[in-house]
């Protein structure tokens, strides 16, 4: 007789903890600014507090941008990258935010990672 063991998908709540914890380890190698990280089962979302953290991340990680009205003369950007590749071959994405007013000069380095 064979017992046939299939793997479960991972709970909501375990795939959560799965995902800050391999941001937290490449936080370890990769000293980036993520003074606030708020992990869900589907990505990473993480606020910084200026443009220059935002460059940070765009250099180490790489990725694209996004921008998007904020209201109140503000504009959010964010950048979707993801960790490194696991041995598993998947990996977490990451949403690195940053509120900027309207009008503000940008690096042309991060202006050009905006997506089309």
């Amino acid at each position: 007789m064979t017992t046939e063991i299939t793997a479960r998908p991972p709970s909501t709540l375990g795939q959560t903890s799965d995902n800050r914890i391999a941001v937290e380890s490449m936080l370890d190698y990769l000293p980036l600014p993520a003074p606030t990280m708020i992990a869900r089962p589907d990505a990473v979302f993480i606020t910084v507090a200026d443009l220059d953290d935002l460059g940070e991340w765009l250099q180490e990680r790489g990725g694209k941008i996004h921008v998007s009205s904020a209201a109140d003369g503000l504009e959010l950007w964010t950048l979707l990258t993801s960790t490194a590749e696991r041995g598993n071959g998947t990996s977490v994405p990451v949403r690195v935010s940053v509120p900027v007013p309207m009008g503000e000069s940008v690096m042309p380095y991060i202006r050009a990672a905006v997506a089309a």
